[in-house]
């Protein structure tokens, strides 16, 4: 009986104590508030990058589509320019192509000529599908394209990355068609 009234005594005591629930419930909380704000760092991040991505198609499109012809060395600056646009997100894993697309006399679109860095051009003369009304026969179109693999800081807890890309397309301002020599 006395070993009975004892644990009465000490159940009751039990559920009156409150010493403890706010650390057992900051305990419970907190991983999940963690990972919350965790989760919102890394869409902020991708989402900036995102639109870094598509400032630099932007910038791409539009430097190329201003001027009459592109050399080699205004190519290979305008390229190494998008560094500095993504910074300060690493420019190693950014991949961007510039074409001149050209329509023909029944608009069919072929590539002129293309450019790239961290990846392949497109083919001289490959075809090329456009959105529909975007080009008109004999004109041309510069197609900036830029892709980026975007890998999470946090990579002990999240793996893999995202795949980011835009596409920018404008015409050339001075010119019918940018030459390339």
């Amino acid at each position: 009986m006395m070993m009975a009234s004892a644990l009465r005594r000490f159940g009751r005591h039990f559920r009156t104590n409150q010493k403890g629930v706010a650390a057992i419930e900051f305990a419970l909380i907190a991983p999940v508030m963690i990972a919350l704000y965790v989760g919102l760092i890394e869409f902020s991040n991708a989402l900036t990058l995102d639109r870094k991505l598509t400032h630099t198609a932007s910038a791409l499109a539009d430097l190329v589509a201003q001027d009459n012809g592109i050399t080699d060395a205004e190519m290979n600056d305008i390229l190494a320019a998008s560094a500095a646009i993504v910074a300060p997100y690493s420019p190693n894993p950014l991949r961007l192509v510039v074409s001149s697309v050209v329509a023909d006399s029944d608009n069919n679109t072929t590539v002129a000529w293309s450019d790239a860095k961290n990846t392949s051009p497109r083919g001289e003369g490959s075809n090329i599908t456009l959105p529909e009304g975007l080009t008109e026969p004999g004109s041309s179109v510069i197609l900036a394209e830029v892709s980026y693999t975007y890998t999470s800081p946090f990579t002990q807890f999240l793996s893999g990355g995202i795949e980011l890309k835009d596409r920018f397309y404008l015409r050339p301002r001075r010119v019918l068609q940018v030459s390339r020599s």
